[in-house]
């Protein structure tokens, strides 16, 4: 498969815009503690990749863990594993198959900006949550955010996570997506909630394995 052409779509930070999602009956101040679970799909724009080998290497199923400040993705690709990131660092841990090391990139570094916003109300409804709609339109390509006040996430608590965009979507929204969609140049990426879980997660879960070679991205 073309793993090096997949890769280089990371720099696009649509890794990243893997970030998540979740269901908040906790604290508003802390946002949901839990799991939800995305079914993920790819269109690309080019023959490049094909869109089969897109969900083969990315997978089409993640599941995201939230705890206060840090989340985790999992997902079932032959290429990308895991995404991890901690607030206590603010990093962006990325776990891929074709390497034993965990590459980390600064998640306060942000090529992309953030050009326009628009909010529309009431525009979906997402396993029976009536959801707004974040539209952002960045030097990268389109983002579009689907969300639910019910389901809160303290922007506080990722005030210095500008990878991706992410602070720029949740200083507005205040809440979790439900779905988020990606649009850049090479392909549009979509993730849906599929299924949502409130849980207490050991803290664990959200800390880079023990003996694990660490080292920075260069892309």
């Amino acid at each position: 498969m073309r793993t090096a052409k997949i890769s280089l779509y990371i720099k696009t930070g649509l890794a990243a815009s893997c970030m998540v999602v979740l269901f908040s009956v906790a604290a508003a101040a802390q946002g949901f503690e839990g799991k939800i679970t995305y079914k993920a799909s790819y269109k690309g724009k080019s023959t490049a990749v094909s869109d089969n080998e897109f969900a083969f290497m990315m997978g089409t199923r993640q599941v995201c863990f939230y705890k206060e400040g840090n989340y985790k993705s999992v997902m079932n690709g032959a290429l990308f594993q895991w995404q991890l990131y901690t607030s206590s660092d603010n990093r962006f841990y990325n776990k891929m198959a074709n390497s034993e090391a965990v590459y980390w990139t600064d998640a306060s570094e942000n090529s992309d900006e953030v050009l326009a916003a628009v909010v529309n109300k009431g525009v979906a409804e997402i396993l029976g949550y009536p959801c707004d709609e974040l539209v952002l339109t960045c030097k990268s390509g389109l983002q579009k955010y689907y969300f639910n006040a019910g389901f809160p996430l303290n922007p506080a608590l990722f005030e210095g996570h500008k990878l991706g965009n992410w602070f720029a979507y949740l200083s507005r929204a205040k809440a979790i997506p439900l779905k988020t969609v990606v649009e850049s140049e090479q392909l549009v990426y979509e993730i849906v909630a599929v299924d949502i879980k409130p849980l207490q997660l050991d803290q664990e879960l959200f800390t880079v394995p023990e003996n694990t070679d660490v080292v920075k991205s260069t892309f």
